[in-house]
């Protein structure tokens, strides 16, 4: 197989694998046979299209070689349990519903039937009964295409535990019976929070790695980027879909401009705006205006877009209406109250008021269990410490956030602090 062929069925593969994965399970109704037998079309388009070359439509091509080994396994199944006539009935009533040439597979009809078939996969992949782990490795796979391997690199894991909760989501899929549907409108709210979570987890992993030598991990954001996008079509109306993408969309046009050339990261207020990406402000800018105009009150994922359409609509530093943001996280707090919450508002709060005013709300939270390691609260103490003009006990609090953290970049960053400490109060880095 030539390097060329090779590489295209790598990425048709990549961008079609969901909803060959998604066409299959409407068939068996089981998300692990349905991924086997999409690995099975793959085989087979491995194959064929050494042989012949890669088919104008390939997307319709593993649609349709999907659909027969489906098929051809439902007959087997039916076979096995002696119950000819009844699935010969299923099988007449399926075969109704999918045009049998392949070449035909682009109607309006059957691309409907795929956005349902992929809403179902993403319901299934990011399903409560299952672990947020479990979810997140199921939807890399399923939805992302991405290889084991690739998935285990992503989240500085070994292959085999990736493995592991890939399959034991499956058998939990399949142990609980969990439906290949869309939710009732009564279960889809709480099932879509679920969704939601797994992509901004995902995300967020990209945007700020909790470990290893890279500060962030942009491949991660690009596949979240790609899932929220399908989701917000599949799902145009569920205000929170769109407030999500809106909010991955404006930080990811910070990501060019998070790490100067030697890959060091750069914190916000010191970031070369002219490095943002116009088209992806533009883009989340234009799907918060989306969750606006549904109506309603903004959830939390909206709110947090507003607040970083608040940051993207400042051409420096200094323009930014801290004040607003603030105004924001009030709103944020009251409908999604967390301590990392309350930690971000008073860091915003600090900008708007003063030092004084985010370092009483910081104090407020020292002893908040839920943020005994996380080392931000250090790091923020430590900032609005040396805005009081207390280095000393400022550096002590940035030699503990560095200890605290994972990632190296970001120790290395904390570390210059220490020594900025340092200097500022004219004493030693410990």
């Amino acid at each position: 197989m030539t390097n060329a062929t090779h590489r295209a069925i790598e990425a048709v593969w990549r961008i079609e694998s969901a909803r060959v994965v998604a066409h299959a399970a409407r068939y068996v109704r089981d998300i692990g046979v349905a991924e086997e037998l999409a690995q099975d079309a793959l085989v087979a388009a491995l194959e064929h299209w050494q042989r012949q070359g890669v088919p104008d439509n390939p997307g319709a091509w593993l649609m349709a070689t999907v659909k027969n080994r489906a098929l051809d396994k439902l007959r087997l199944d039916a076979l096995h349990a002696k119950k000819h006539e009844a699935m010969g009935h299923e099988l007449d009533a399926l075969e109704a519903h999918v045009v049998p040439d392949f070449v035909d597979s682009l109607d309006a009809k059957r691309a409907d039937d795929i956005g349902d078939d992929l809403l179902r996969l993403v319901f299934t992949a990011c399903h409560p009964v299952l672990s947020t782990d479990a979810r997140v490795a199921l939807t890399l796979r399923l939805l992302g295409g991405l290889t084991t391997h690739e998935i285990a690199r992503a989240f500085l894991v070994s292959e085999p535990t990736i493995a592991q909760r890939i399959v034991r989501a499956k058998r939990t899929l399949s142990a609980a019976k969990v439906p290949f549907e869309v939710p009732s409108a009564q279960e889809r709210g709480s099932r879509m929070a679920s969704v939601l979570e797994v992509i901004y987890l995902v995300f967020n992993e990209g945007y700020a790695a909790t470990a290893g030598d890279d500060w962030m991990r942009p491949a991660l954001c690009d596949e979240a980027l790609r899932l929220g996008r399908i989701l917000a079509e599949l799902a145009r109306d569920e205000s929170e879909v769109h407030g999500l993408v809106a909010l991955m969309e404006l930080q990811a046009s910070r990501l060019h401009a998070r790490t100067d050339a030697r890959g060091r990261p750069i914190l916000l207020a010191d970031q070369d705006r002219s490095r943002w990406d116009p088209l992806l402000i533009r883009r989340g800018l234009a799907a918060l205006a989306r969750a606006e105009s549904l109506g309603g009150a903004l959830g939390p994922y909206a709110l947090q877009a507003a607040l970083a359409a608040c940051h993207a609509r400042a051409h420096t530093a200094e323009e930014t209406d801290w004040e607003q943001i603030v105004a924001l996280y009030d709103a944020l707090v009251q409908i999604s109250p967390s301590p990392v919450v309350e930690l971000n508002r008073a860091v915003a709060v600090g900008m708007a008021f003063g030092p004084e005013a985010g370092f009483a709300l910081v104090e407020a939270l020292a002893a908040e269990p839920a943020l005994a390691r996380y080392h931000w609260l250090p790091s923020v103490r430590g900032d609005l410490l040396a805005k009081l003009g207390r280095y000393d006990e400022a550096r002590a609090e940035f030699e503990r956030a560095a200890t605290m953290t994972q990632n190296g970049r970001e120790r290395e960053l904390l570390l210059e602090r220490v020594r900025e400490m340092s200097r500022a109060g004219g004493g030693a880095a410990s």
